[in-house]
């Protein structure tokens, strides 16, 4: 069972930066997440999940010609959109691999990264534990990672709890497993926010090391 997408990512890809809610609620999810990793040019990233390529822009911006982004993904198609947009855009440093996150290692290409990044993505996979242990195994000393993700609205946003929870249920995502946790476990001192009344939730730190 492919653990990136699930099978409704599909037949949608095509329409999924339009429908998905993406600038009016979770683009500020991934552009405060790229900012707080603190890229420099000549870096290397890791995009667990990259689905249409979303973060493409703003990594390859961060880490220029001289860096390169490696976005794996489950769904053919949503890759398929990913890769139109990285040839417009001329970006030879770019590489977008399909394949199930449950084989992260095997197919992320030789390591270690500077950065390790997946938004809104560990909600989706069954095997996510795992996933998130191999992209820790696969970030250099000293490097980076981010995790975005969604919980359920609090606070004044609970109101919104039920539009939340359908977003969640039309994307395949558990709003209940807080994947964030994993990397405050595991890297001491992470920067964790919360936006949009809670429902987007981001961590980013630092791999001890060099």
């Amino acid at each position: 069972m492919p653990q990136l997408r699930p099978r409704r990512y599909s037949g949608g890809a095509r329409l999924y930066d339009v429908l998905s809610g993406e600038r009016p609620v979770y683009r500020v999810g991934r552009t405060r997440a790229i900012e707080l990793l603190a890229l420099r040019p000549g870096d290397r990233v890791l995009d667990i999940g990259c689905g249409t390529g979303l973060n493409l822009p703003l990594l390859r911006a961060a880490v220029g010609p001289g860096g390169q982004v490696t976005g794996l993904d489950a769904s053919a198609d949503m890759l398929a959109v990913a890769r139109r947009r990285a040839s417009r855009a001329g970006w030879d440093n770019v590489r977008l691999v399909e394949g199930d996150a449950a084989r992260l290692r095997d197919l992320a290409g030789p390591g270690p990264f500077d950065a390790v990044i997946a938004t809104y993505a560990l909600s989706l996979m069954p095997a996510w534990e795992s996933t998130w242990e191999q992209a820790l195994g696969l970030l250099a000393p000293g490097g980076r990672a981010a995790v975005v993700d969604l919980s359920l609205p609090s606070g004044v946003g609970l109101p919104l709890r039920p539009l939340a929870r359908l977003a969640c249920w039309s994307g395949g995502a558990d709003p209940h497993r807080e994947p964030w946790r994993l990397l405050e476990r595991d890297l001491p001192g992470a920067t964790t926010e919360t936006h949009r009344a809670g429902h987007v939730v981001l961590s980013v730190g630092r791999r001890p090391g060099a």
